[in-house]
């Protein structure tokens, strides 16, 4: 009788152990996310564990509730007040037990974090704020102010119509006050970075870099418990094996495959695709603070030399569409009759030429070591760019340089030629050109081509300063012409954004700014 009760005592507990694997293509850089700037990154933290006041919902191309209920915004548009929901608990681990739930403490604690050089935990982030320093927050927020245990206002020194949106994105996870007096009481601050608390739908566990990141579900998530009881991101570079490890159900997802194995995968009765218009642009930044590339006829003749036509049918293997400039063309201020750079290496030797530079010029061309769906195949595009380049006369170096690394050296702008990716978070046309193209980026590190133009940053600014979409427009092609005329970017492909599946996965979607959700994905 004892035996034959054993299924029926088990069976229960081997429903709910259930997890997902996901295979990833990198190491997060931490999971502190206001650090840094990697989607990766963005990924393995702020979508899995935490949360912000507003998302962006992509199927409805608007901002929804999340930790704030509901808000309201002065007719000035200077003034947001939220009103904070009342039932997100903060997640309980083995190193933390939080004693109350998310309020508006946590809020002013998160951005003062930024905003504030007095503020203790301002100093403690080694990476500074690159997001927050991009979009010039500093300078653009007044005050946050607590007006009550659930409610925030956010105070603005000049109108913004990109604020809103801005606080969907991954840097503006809200984060626990408590938990961070706790470490600093503690004197581990740094602690913060490597054993994370949030409020989102999954309870980080552990991380093995380079190998997997571990995560339980959350059972108080105020948006209900995950269908999956674990989630494993496992860290896997290589997108053969990442599509193999699919094949033997040792991963359920598979993200960022190549072109190839997207049409593998949809002669596979056991697997299945989930593509959408990435809201993305693959590119070749040109440090415009590195001599010769600080010459516009040098980065224009590069632009010029460039076969791009055969990179995207080699590298993408037609999965993509040619990008002449930052934007993706479904973005709302595009500047569609703005043609690109076509291929023609006469031209740029001739421009070369006029630079002093008839006979060439040495540089460097830097990379990733493993592929993304920005950059599917970084080997062969470098070589492809390599080859162009030495037909004008440029000797180019390939230089092969591990994410984590790349990143770091290349926001201090020790690149010369990089090839990079973009992705916008929130459907705004502001959300490509502030982070890559303002000043104040330069000094953050993301503006990759290192250029400061007063004329353009104006534009930018101005753009962001009116809530009239035609107005905005109209300024957003005008530094559009100056981005196309000064070449700072060699733009590359607007890619499609996919992920591979097990077929018996239901409720993941693939998301047109690479985000990824996992709370309502069931095996």
């Amino acid at each position: 009788m004892r035996l034959a009760a054993l299924p029926l005592l088990f069976a229960p507990l081997l429903a709910q152990a259930a997890s997902l694997s996901v295979c990833t293509e990198a190491s997060p850089d931490g999971f502190d996310v206001v650090q840094y700037n990697a989607l990766t990154t963005t990924n393995a933290s702020a979508d899995v564990l935490m949360n912000r006041l507003v998302e962006f919902d992509a199927a409805q191309g608007k901002v929804v509730p999340s930790l704030a209920q509901r808000w309201e915004v002065s007719e000035d548009g200077l003034s947001y007040r939220f009103e904070l929901r009342q039932d997100v608990r903060f997640h309980h681990t083995d190193y933390f037990n939080p004693s109350r739930p998310l309020n508006a403490d946590d809020v002013v604690f998160s951005f003062q974090r930024m905003l504030d050089p007095a503020n203790p935990w301002h100093k403690v982030a080694a990476s500074g704020f690159p997001h927050a320093q991009s979009m010039q927050l500093p300078s653009l927020i007044k005050a946050v102010e607590k007006l009550d245990p659930y409610t925030v206002r956010f105070t603005l020194n000049t109108p913004d119509a990109t604020f809103l949106a801005m606080l969907s994105m991954g840097f503006a996870s809200i984060y626990s006050a408590e938990y961070t007096d706790q470490l600093m009481r503690a004197g581990t601050p740094d602690k913060l970075n490597s054993a994370p608390i949030g409020t989102g739908p999954f309870v980080f566990k552990r991380f093995q870099k380079d190998a997997v990141v571990r995560y339980t579900a959350n059972p108080d998530y105020f948006g209900g418990k995950p269908k999956v009881d674990g989630l494993i991101f496992a860290i896997t570079p290589d997108a053969n094996v990442r599509l193999q490890k699919l094949k033997r159900n040792e991963c359920q997802i598979a993200l960022s495959p190549k072109p190839l194995d997207v049409q593998q995968a949809r002669g596979d009765a056991n697997l299945a695709v989930s593509e959408t218009p990435a809201f993305m642009t693959a590119f070749v930044a040109l440090n415009s603070q590195h001599p010769p590339l600080d010459n516009p006829k040098v980065r224009q003749a590069i632009n010029l030399a460039f076969d791009k036509a055969s990179y995207l049918k080699t590298v993408f293997e037609g999965s993509a569409t040619e990008a002449n400039g930052p934007y993706p063309p479904t973005t709302w201020s595009y500047a569609k009759d703005q043609p690109g750079y076509a291929h023609d290496p006469e031209k740029a030797k001739a421009l070369l030429a006029e630079a002093g530079l008839a006979q060439g010029f040495k540089t460097t061309i830097w990379t990733r070591p493993s592929g993304s769906l920005l950059n599917p195949n970084p080997s062969l595009g470098a070589q492809l760019l390599q080859a162009d380049l030495a037909k004008i006369g440029v000797q180019a170096e390939i230089r092969v340089i591990e994410w984590g690394e790349l990143i770091r050296r290349a926001k201090a702008g020790e690149h010369d030629l990089l090839f990079m990716g973009w992705s916008g978070d929130n459907g705004d046309p502001d959300n490509f050109l502030t982070p890559q193209f303002a000043c104040a980026s330069v000094q953050s590190g993301l503006n990759f081509a290192r250029y400061c133009d007063k004329t353009l940053d104006d534009l930018i600014g101005q753009g962001k300063a009116v809530a009239d979409p035609a107005k905005r427009s109209a300024l957003y092609q005008q530094a559009q012409r100056i981005i196309h005329d000064q070449a700072l970017w060699l733009p590359l492909a607007h890619p499609t954004a996919a992920a591979l599946l097990r077929k018996n996965v239901t409720g993941y979607q693939a998301n047109p700014f690479g985000r990824q959700d996992f709370s309502a994905v069931a095996l």
